[in-house]
């Protein structure tokens, strides 16, 4: 009876802990999807925003594309002698499948080397793999934060 009043007590310590790793886990990613300036920019500015962010990056020749007709693609840009064609996201909740495919198409299209989509957000598995199979970039709310930092 002791062996099993022991078993009990430390299932129920772990249990605690995995609890209080969740909540501040939850807490932490809640924090990092509030309270950051590009969060409440409508699309365009977003992309003049990440324009921006890509030039205090080493980017050259970073150009925003027009508002319609651009097939899918927001900013066309060049570091180390590759080309980029980059679709921009500014979501509220996870990109999907269609920005991986307009970033496809965009790279193609313009006739780009390297497709990306860069987002305030985070990706779902299904345009994690969409992008796996098309090899397109996925720059996700932790790449940008990276790049405003440096």
């Amino acid at each position: 009876m002791e062996g099993t009043a022991h078993n009990l007590i430390a299932a129920g310590g772990a249990l605690f802990l995995l609890c209080l790793a969740l909540i501040v886990w939850l807490y932490q990613r809640r924090k990092s999807r509030t309270g950051k300036p590009f969060d409440s920019l409508e699309g365009h500015e977003f992309e003049y925003y990440c324009a921006d962010l890509l030039k205090r990056n080493g980017f050259l020749e970073v150009e925003v594309t027009p508002g319609s007709g651009d097939y899918g693609v927001d900013i066309l840009a060049e570091k180390d002698g590759v080309t980029y064609a980059i679709q921009c996201k500014c979501y509220s909740d996870p990109v999907g499948v269609r920005a991986v495919q307009e970033a496809y198409a965009g790279r193609d299209f313009y006739d780009r080397m390297v497709g990306a989509v860069l987002t305030n957000q985070y990706f779902t598995a299904p345009a994690v793999e969409a992008a796996r199979k098309l090899k397109i970039l996925l720059w996700d709310r932790g790449y940008l934060e990276s790049m405003e930092e440096e």
